[in-house]
């Protein structure tokens, strides 16, 4: 019998965690929908999407020593995964993923959606990785998304606002957060100013990551080079032409560090914690921890606040609070806040 403090409940209380902050938890109600179903509405015009995949993931490291960020696992799936559900919950039916980092992770991913990787040898960057997928695009929209974004935005009404607005480029953004680096009109829907770059306003709103650009915005991004977006959003900002959305309901987590990895598994309750095909021994103690597929934990071990990864093995007798067991070794002895 396994002994834990999780409950691996399937109804609609089980995404959220009883000790869950208020703001994850109103959030989390959009939860359910993250399915490859189109939710009901208007159709949209915007049919694929561009998952930012190439990054090198430093600041998770060692983790992406052997996956690349969006390919980290969060709650049995990976993080890109995770993304590509919710732009198949609006429709959109085809997708381009970036790849620079452990290309040959990606091999087999994405098996039941439309998916065509672009491998970049020299990495191109945001703006760069986005004009490397033209000829993909043919003459439609594209929505792009951050690999290592989680969210339950309603992305529905930032692709409602980017067709209605005609701009080339509509940003979802955040009122609440620490990287407040956009500065918006008095009506909150065009984007003036960029970490102050042009001298406009000081930035109020956080930049989600998610974005939605029609194919003429792809002019002005040089071919063949390693470039950020931001110059070209500086200067559709200059002429009023960076359109913009607030999108404060749902969740929206960057997990793209250690403590927000693991703080999302306390937080969230996306899938039951225990993998069905982990197998945890009589007599071992499990608290707050998420364990994947495959994963062992021996009886006699104590895993407090914890993410296994799949085919992860835990010895008896080991203590764990706060680790990511991820490498495949198997793991004795105590450690705290430890990636092992």
């Amino acid at each position: 019998m396994i002994t834990a403090t999780v409950r691996l409940s399937r109804s609609r209380e089980s995404f959220i965690r009883r000790d869950t902050p208020p703001l994850i938890e109103r959030g989390l109600e959009a939860i359910p929908r993250l399915n490859n179903q189109p939710r009901a509405g208007k159709e949209s015009g915007v049919k694929s999407a561009f998952i930012l995949g190439a990054g090198l993931g430093n600041r998770l490291r060692p983790l992406t020593s052997l996956r690349p960020k969006p390919l980290v696992p969060l709650f049995h799936r990976p993080l890109a995964e995770w993304a590509m559900l919710a732009c198949a919950g609006l429709g959109i039916e085809r997708f381009a993923i970036n790849t620079h980092h452990l290309r040959e992770a990606w091999d087999g991913f994405g098996e039941d959606f439309q998916v065509t990787l672009f491998h970049e040898p020299v990495l191109l960057e945001t703006g760069g990785g986005l004009k490397n997928i033209e000829p993909w695009l043919g003459d439609e929209s594209v929505l792009v998304h951050n690999g290592d974004i989680f969210s339950t935005l309603p992305l529905e009404q930032l692709i409602a606002a980017h067709e209605a607005s005609g701009m080339p480029v509509t940003l979802a953004l955040r009122s609440v957060g620490e990287a407040r680096h956009i500065a918006l009109n008095p009506a909150g829907t065009r984007v003036v100013d960029i970490r102050n770059a042009l001298g406009q306003a000081a930035g109020t709103h956080v930049f989600t990551g998610i974005y939605c650009v029609n194919r003429s915005f792809l002019g002005s991004i040089p071919p063949h080079e390693k470039i950020s977006v931001i110059p070209a959003f500086l200067e559709l900002a200059k002429t009023g032409q960076l359109g913009a959305i607030v999108l404060d309901q749902g969740v929206w987590l960057d997990l793209g560090d250690r403590e927000s990895y693991l703080r999302a598994h306390r937080d969230l309750a996306l899938e039951p914690a225990i993998h069905p095909e982990a197998r945890v021994e009589d007599g071992a103690i499990i608290e707050r921890t998420t364990i994947g597929a495959g994963a062992v934990v021996e009886a006699g071990a104590v895993i407090r606040d914890s993410v296994l990864w799949p085919s992860a093995r835990v010895l008896g007798g080991a203590v764990l609070q706060d680790c990511i067991v991820f490498s495949g070794s198997p793991v004795g002895g105590a450690h705290q806040n430890a990636d092992l």
